[in-house]
């Protein structure tokens, strides 16, 4: 990875209901989408964010960083004595 600019940030939230990542970024305009995995989304966002940021004439450079923050709540349950 060589870069000299500021990686994107990307969020990602499990959506429990639908069974999902789900991935936004106030970073990259109009990003939003979602996987099963956080692999699988990563893919996609190799793809769509420099599909994005050419769109939205954001960013010229040719190999973009981004992180990507994931968030997922559980719940435990300690066992009975």
């Amino acid at each position: 990875m060589k870069t000299d600019s500021k990686p994107f940030f990307v969020r990602a939230e499990w959506d429990g209901e639908a069974q999902v990542w789900v991935a936004t970024s106030d970073d990259v305009p109009g990003l939003a989408t979602e996987g099963e995995t956080t692999e699988g989304l990563v893919e996609k966002l190799k793809v769509m964010i420099p599909e994005l940021l050419e769109a939205n004439a954001s960013n010229g450079e040719r190999e973009i960083t981004f992180e990507l923050f994931t968030r997922r709540f559980e719940v435990a349950h300690r066992a009975e004595a």
